[in-house]
């Protein structure tokens, strides 16, 4: 039952931040384009340079390995890389045929070609990739722009059931109000560099 916390968090335009986003607790946010939503995030999951600190479960991130930290505080974007020809061959740590019919994928799809995937596919296959290694925080952004609504509503509940059943901490940017009121129990408006909270759910 982790709590991600930042702490004066500083990376390029952004900044200061200080938020903390319990164990089993889903915070949204939203902004203008530009405004440095993505930034925010890939500062927190050490991919970009930045002051400040970010801490798991009182972990801090400069006291762990970079790979450590990006397994158990995960980045999910909504373009991810791909590195091989066939599905299975980047699903390492297997995959969980419930959380395929979930997402409204076959059994079969771990053996597609790549080439054959639709951006959606992609998108949902990308983020069940990074479920199945248990990250404690996810980092999620816009998880669901390439989907349609019913693909949308799959992600979500699967998310939802996630975020209670192993107590994760989800940081979640989208641009869809309809979909930050059904899944944030927080919400915030990153704006001139800063976030403003939006209000309860």
């Amino acid at each position: 039952m982790a709590t991600l916390r930042l702490r004066q968090l500083v990376t390029r335009h952004v900044g200061p931040i200080d938020l903390s986003v319990a164990a089993a607790e889903c915070v949204c946010i939203q902004g203008a384009s530009g405004s440095g939503k993505t930034l925010l995030l890939r500062a927190i999951a050490d991919l970009d340079p930045c002051q400040g600190e970010a801490s798991l479960d009182g972990v801090r991130c400069a006291s762990v390995s970079a790979p450590d930290w990006r397994r158990s505080v995960a980045l999910v974007v909504a373009e991810s890389q791909w590195w091989s020809e066939r599905v299975r061959e980047h699903f390492d740590h297997g995959v969980d045929p419930v959380w395929l019919e979930q997402l409204g994928l076959p059994v079969a799809a771990m053996d597609w070609d790549l080439a054959r995937c639709s951006t959606g596919e992609r998108q949902r296959l990308a983020l069940l990739r990074t479920l199945m290694l248990r990250p404690a925080a996810l980092l999620l952004d816009e998880p669901t722009g390439n989907l349609d609504p019913d693909s949308t509503r799959r992600v979500e509940v699967l998310l939802d059931d996630y975020r209670r059943q192993q107590q994760a901490a989800l940081l979640w940017v989208s641009h869809d109000a309809g979909q930050i009121e059904r899944v944030a129990q927080r919400r915030f408006i990153l704006r001139d560099g800063r976030l403003e909270e939006g209000g309860q759910a």
